[in-house]
C-alpha cells in the first residue's frame, strides 16, 4: 500500500510539474496573499454483543495548514506553517490516550527576482513536535519530546517559480542543525547528536520542491512538498528525504476527507527494527512512513 501511495503521489507531482511548465504565466498582484486549511477529524468504533469481536475506540486528529505570501515588484516572501496533532483511546489496552500525530513545521523563504522565473533566495525552516513520544506499549522510556528533536535549516540558493502553484528551490550552501534538548535523549545520542551533546550541525546541498493545486480533479485539492539534503562532509551519497503530501476530497463546503502522508529518511536516525537478546532493541536505519486518513470538518480560506 505504501508503494502504491508513493507512486500515485509521484505521478501527480510530475503531472503538476509538466502543467506548470506549459501553463501560461498568471500575473499575481502585489501585496499579501493569505490562505489556509483547518481540519478536525474524529472516528469512533463501538461494539455491543458483537459476535466477530472488536474493541471500542475513539480517535481525534487536527491539522492546520497556513500560508502568508507577500509580493512587491521584484521581491517575494513566502511563509508556510503546518501543525498536526492527534490522539487515540482504545478500550482495554490500559494505555489511555496515545499519540498518533504530532508536528510543527515552519518555513520562510525570501527571494529577489533575477530573471522572469528565477529568484535569488534565502530559506529558513524549522521542524519539531509538541509532546512526548513513546514506542508503544512501552510508556516508560520516551523516544522524543518537545525540541527533541528539532531541525533548524538555513539555506542560500536559487528559486524557480514559473507560477503560483509550483516552486523549486536549489541550494549549494545549506546549514542543517539538529537540536536535542532533553537530557536523557541527548545522553544516548538520539537523532544523530553525539552522546551528551544537544546540538549537531551539518553543511551540505539542499533542494525543496513544492506543488499545490486546487481542483486537480473535480473536488480534489492536492499539496506536496519534497525536501532533499546531502551532507558534504559525511556520506554525501546518503540523501536525507522528507516528502509530505496532503489530499483533500471535498464532500461539501465544510465536510471533507483528508489523506496526509509523510515519508522520512535520515541516515543519522536509528529506529527499532527487531528485538535482541533479553528484549534489548535492535536499532537500524530505515525509511519512516506515516499515513493519517480522516473524515470531518474542513474549512479553507483565502485572502
Amino acid at each position: 500500500m505504501i508503494r502504491n501511495l508513493l507512486l500515485l503521489t509521484a505521478a501527480m507531482l510530475l503531472t503538476g510539474m509538466n502543467f506548470t511548465a506549459t501553463a501560461q504565466e498568471e500575473e499575481i498582484p502585489d501585496g499579501w496573499h493569505n490562505g489556509g486549511v483547518i481540519s478536525l477529524n474524529m472516528s469512533q468504533n463501538s461494539f455491543t454483543n458483537w459476535a466477530s469481536g472488536g474493541q471500542n475506540s475513539v480517535a481525534l486528529n487536527g491539522l492546520l495548514n497556513l500560508t502568508a505570501n507577500y509580493k512587491k515588484e521584484k521581491s517575494a516572501w513566502d511563509n508556510a506553517l503546518t501543525i498536526g496533532y492527534g490522539k487515540m483511546n482504545q478500550k482495554g489496552n490500559d494505555l489511555g490516550w496515545v499519540k498518533t500525530d504530532d508536528r510543527i513545521d515552519l518555513q520562510s523563504k525570501y527571494g529577489r527576482q533575477a530573471t522572469e522565473k528565477w529568484f535569488y533566495s534565502g530559506l529558513m525552516s524549522f521542524r519539531t513536535q509538541m509532546d512526548k513520544g513513546y514506542n508503544y506499549p512501552d510508556t516508560e522510556n520516551k523516544i522524543s519530546d518537545l525540541l527533541s528533536p528539532a531541525y533548524l535549516l538555513f539555506s542560500l540558493g536559487m528559486d524557480y517559480k514559473p507560477n503560483e502553484n509550483f516552486t523549486a528551490f536549489l541550494s549549494p550552501v545549506t546549514s542543517k542543525n539538529t537540536i536535542v534538548i532533553d537530557d536523557y535523549l541527548s545522553s544516548i545520542g538520539a537523532f544523530g547528536v553525539d552522546p551528551g551533546k544537544k546540538f549537531r550541525s551539518e553543511l551540505g546541498a539542499y533542494a525543496n520542491l513544492a506543488y499545490k493545486k486546487d481542483e486537480i480533479v473535480k473536488n480534489v485539492n492536492f499539496l506536496t512538498k519534497l525536501d532533499l539534503f546531502s551532507n558534504y562532509l559525511h556520506n554525501p551519497q546518503n540523501i536525507d528525504i522528507s516528502w509530505e503530501n496532503l489530499i483533500i476530497l471535498k464532500v461539501n463546503e465544510f465536510i471533507s476527507a483528508t489523506i496526509n502522508t509523510i515519508l522520512l529518511y535520515d541516515d543519522d536516525v536509528l529506529v527499532k527494527v527487531d528485538e535482541g537478546f533479553e528484549g534489548e532493541p535492535v536499532m537500524g536505519k530505515r525509511a519512516q512512513f506515516k499515513e493519517v486518513i480522516g473524515v470531518g470538518l474542513t474549512y479553507k480560506f483565502l485572502k
